[in-house]
């Protein structure tokens, strides 16, 4: 991957997962009767803990801006490997989804769990398949997109 190349690829692939992960968020826990605004919040409340849903809107936007920056740093870790390792790039669809469910299971069972949020993520095969498919897979696509080609 080009210097300029791998620029490209994480904002690009940054601001696809980010769209797609929390519109995905949005739609799957609107359907359980939860608010767009609660669902940033609940993002937000990573940093600030339960103050966070009594915040409004001010802490649905910190929760959106933390939402896109962890889909950058996902971002930047996928195309920081397949920099380093070309298999990567030349399997990008395998590794992306492989990429996808590592993504899934370091977020409900590392992060979440570390962060101030008073809640615990439940694995549901829906999320998993979320993770794969609108995470994992648009990132490695991206970055393959802008790998040095031969």
């Amino acid at each position: 991957m080009r210097k300029t190349g791998v620029w490209q690829a994480i904002l690009w692939s940054g601001l696809i997962v980010g769209a797609l992960d929390i519109t995905y968020a949005i739609v799957s826990n609107g359907l359980r009767g939860v608010g767009w605004v609660r669902i940033l919040q609940s993002v937000g409340s990573g940093l600030l803990g339960r103050d966070a849903f009594a915040g409004g809107l001010p802490t649905a936007a910190l929760g959106l801006a933390c939402h896109f920056l962890n889909a950058f740093i996902i971002a930047a870790i996928y195309c920081a490997a397949s920099r380093r390792l070309p298999w990567v790039a030349q399997r990008a669809a395998l590794c992306g989804l492989l990429y996808g469910a590592v993504v899934y299971l370091v977020m409900s069972r590392v992060v979440v769990p570390l962060s101030a949020a008073p809640f615990t993520i439940p694995l549901r095969l829906t999320d998993l398949f979320a993770h794969l498919f609108l995470i994992g897979l648009p990132i490695s696509l991206v970055a393959s997109r802008y790998a040095d080609k031969p």
